[in-house]
């Protein structure tokens, strides 16, 4: 844990991530590949325009033109987007990625977050970001970030349920697709974290889940008395 009264004292600048694979028992993160993934991603994002509202790109007309956005993003430094699978069905329905990278301030973000229906508030989703929080806070990152358009309520909502403490709107703070983006922060720090792994580990348990998948604790409830902080424009979920 670092100390955020005095210096840095004994603290060494994490690395910077790296493509690598990622399992979990719900989920697989792989770095994201055009050619093995796009088509795939498509298939399960195509119709559902909305996913693209508050996302700097998007919506796309064609598999082609997914595609050829994802050819130019793939491999990255930063962002560095990973796939996502879900285990139970085998379909690859969301993206994710580590972005806004400061590794000599210890400081990562969790975003341009793309689910498809088939993968939105299933365990896959919820293990996938788990997955990319445990990583950070491993490598010895001090400050895992969540950032979103104010508007978008569902995103604001997923944060607080992942455990992330709100810490304020920044206003006027984009200009997105031509329109203003007043934006909301949200991070978990390493001093939250070994309680909210804990909270993340009893949630993703098998027993927590009934025989038709459905949770018995809920997520929020097990974060709840870890966030600093909650967001008063969403409210309790």
């Amino acid at each position: 844990m670092s100390d955020r009264t005095g210096p840095m004292t004994g603290w060494t600048p994490p690395p910077p991530p790296r493509p690598q694979v990622f399992e979990g028992r719900y989920a697989r993160l792989e770095p994201l590949d055009a050619d093995c993934h796009a088509a795939l991603l498509f298939r399960e994002f195509a119709g559902h325009d909305g996913l693209w509202t508050y996302m700097w790109h998007g919506p796309f007309a064609s598999a082609a033109q997914y595609h050829r956005w994802a050819r130019e993003n793939a491999g990255l430094d930063d962002p560095m987007f990973f796939a996502i699978q879900s285990r139970d069905s085998g379909i690859w329905g969301g993206v994710a990625a580590f972005m806004r990278i400061a590794p000599d301030s210890g400081v990562i973000e969790l975003g341009s977050i793309t689910l498809a229906p088939s993968l939105a508030r299933s365990r896959a989703a919820t293990e996938a970001f788990f997955l990319m929080m445990a990583w950070a806070f491993q490598a010895g990152y001090r400050r895992f970030e969540w950032k979103c358009d104010a508007g978008n309520t569902a995103s604001r909502r997923a944060a607080q349920r992942l455990g992330f403490s709100f810490e304020g709107i920044f206003r006027q703070h984009m200009i997105v697709k031509g329109r203003n983006r007043d934006t909301a922060w949200f991070a978990v720090t390493d001093g939250d974290w070994p309680a909210l792994k804990e909270a993340f580990q009893v949630w993703l348990a098998p027993g927590n889940f009934d025989i038709e998948g459905q949770q018995i604790e809920s997520l929020s409830d097990l974060t709840r008395l870890v966030r600093v902080s909650s967001d008063p424009g969403v409210g309790p979920r």
